[in-house]
């Protein structure tokens, strides 16, 4: 049988004979995926920004509770039809449109990517660093970072590229080796921070920042709001692309339940080893330590370091490959099916990623919420709002799949452009724009109006919510536009 031009091997419908992930497959997804060192990074930001360790924890359970929605919403369709993402975008957007929300999500997914490999890459890099002292030295090159620190982030990155190379197969065994890694290391982790703080007392009674008589005191909800917004974020990629999971699950049941026993109690679990040992840091070292990277240097054994970065690399090459290759891999490949495989889809990813220069997007923790996080989301909340608006309240759950790979079908709308979905995005995004422009400095904060600054806070929610109305509007008004 002769395929439509928009579809390839990969982007098809799953079949019902390979529908088998229980229950179990998408708790252990979750875990795995939450255990990683940017959830580390995330909530020991918190902490670092003002907030008291158990301020972080509940901010990250309640941003994760949020995000679980609309990531069971956009799960539903997967599991139905057992379509991927970019194909299910093509009933909201057109069958050319859904390639908008395909490359914004892909892009994000770049910059993940990056971040992850810089990671591994440092974890090379001090491990080095133990032996041959003078590859640690502080110096810095043209690209803000020195020479050794780059080549050891080149050096992940192949490792990457080779995992990307041997096809999707090679990730459940990775998972399965990189969960119990760093849980297990993580927990080694705490236990250290608790030896070393003399208890959980000291290593948790540092106040919040916020409080009467303490720095910041006054401040809590301009910190909270974006930073809950920024937690929401942390997951708004897989909130949209879900289906590329979902679609393996054997039920509805199983992938709602899995999912909802899997996420927020491991980012909460896991965050938890973050804010205790950065609370820790400030008590053993006088000032707080958020990168783990950093707090790993400071054991002088070199075993101990070395097992404990060797561990830390494997188990950011699985999350890598699973969160950030799998998905913008499919996304890719919907630009030209014929032409872009899943393994050349990958290795776009990965040249992207060097390109983002992802060290910058995390060198310190207010550029990682408040620019980096918050300002993705910016773009992701609007094209959530549209997608969950299409299946569920216009369409009512039903879709032609045939018509998902027809050029000339019922999805075509405008030469292929759904004007309606893109208008709503366009609203949707655009009020966050003044925002996220002062955020970054170029627009003076002082001379912007305060309430563009308010709503850049609510990005994910603003974006959603306008977008989510103004799509029925438009669809009601021009059903075939």
């Amino acid at each position: 049988m002769t395929l439509s031009p928009l579809e390839n091997p990969d982007l098809a419908p799953v079949p019902a004979g390979r529908r088998t992930w229980r229950m179990g497959s998408y708790a252990a997804l979750w875990i795995s995926m939450s255990a990683c060192v940017p959830t580390y990074m995330l909530a020991s930001s918190l902490v670092g920004g003002g907030m008291s360790w158990w301020e972080a924890v509940l901010t990250i359970f309640l941003g994760n509770a949020i995000v679980l929605v609309p990531i069971l919403l956009n799960a539903h369709a997967g599991t139905r039809y057992g379509i991927p993402f970019p194909v299910l975008c093509r009933a909201s957007f057109g069958t050319v449109g859904a390639n908008i929300p395909a490359l914004l999500r892909a892009l994000v997914a770049c910059g993940w990517f990056g971040i992850q490999v810089w990671i591994g890459g440092e974890a090379i890099h001090k491990i080095l660093g133990v032996f041959f002292p003078a590859l640690a030295a502080p110096a810095t090159g043209p690209l803000g970072i020195t020479l050794p620190q780059f080549a050891c982030f080149m050096a992940f990155w192949g490792v990457n590229m080779w995992v990307v190379h041997r096809g999707i197969d090679s990730i459940r065994l990775l998972l399965q080796i990189k969960a119990p890694l760093l849980i297990v290391l993580g927990i080694v982790f705490l236990a250290w921070a608790y030896r070393a703080a003399g208890g959980f007392g000291p290593m948790l009674s540092q106040p919040s920042a916020f409080d009467p008589g303490q720095p910041k005191a006054g401040q809590f909800m301009s910190f909270f709001i974006p930073g809950l917004t920024g937690m929401i974020a942390f997951w708004a990629t897989l909130s949209l692309n879900i289906p590329d999971f979902s679609r393996y699950a054997a039920s509805q049941r199983d992938q709602v339940i899995g999912q909802a026993l899997g996420l927020p109690l491991a980012m909460a679990f896991y965050s938890f080893i973050g804010v205790a040992v950065t609370s820790a840091t400030v008590v053993i070292f006088g000032h707080t330590i958020w990168d783990p990277l950093e707090v790993l240097v400071q054991f002088r054994n070199p075993v101990v370091l070395v097992v404990a970065m060797l561990a830390l690399c494997v188990a950011t090459l699985a999350t890598n490959i699973a969160a950030n290759v799998v998905s913008p891999a499919n996304d890719f490949a919907h630009l030209a099916p014929r032409r872009i495989s899943f393994r050349m889809g990958g290795l776009i990813t990965g040249v992207i990623g060097v390109v983002m220069m992802p060290w910058k997007l995390v060198a310190d923790p207010t550029g990682y919420i408040f620019t980096w996080l918050v300002a993705y989301s910016a773009l992701l909340g609007p094209v959530g709002g549209i997608m969950i608006a299409d299946y569920f309240v216009y369409r009512r759950r039903e879709l032609d799949v045939a018509a998902l790979y027809d050029p000339d079908g019922r999805y075509r709308y405008t030469g292929g452009w759904s004007i309606a979905a893109i208008a709503a995005f366009l609203l949707g995004a655009l009020p966050n724009l003044p925002g996220f422009l002062a955020q970054v400095g170029l627009v003076d904060p002082a001379h912007l109006p305060h309430v563009f600054a308010e709503i850049y806070s609510f990005a994910w929610f603003a974006g959603f919510a306008i977008a989510f109305v103004a799509y029925l509007l438009f669809r009601k008004l021009a059903p075939n536009l």
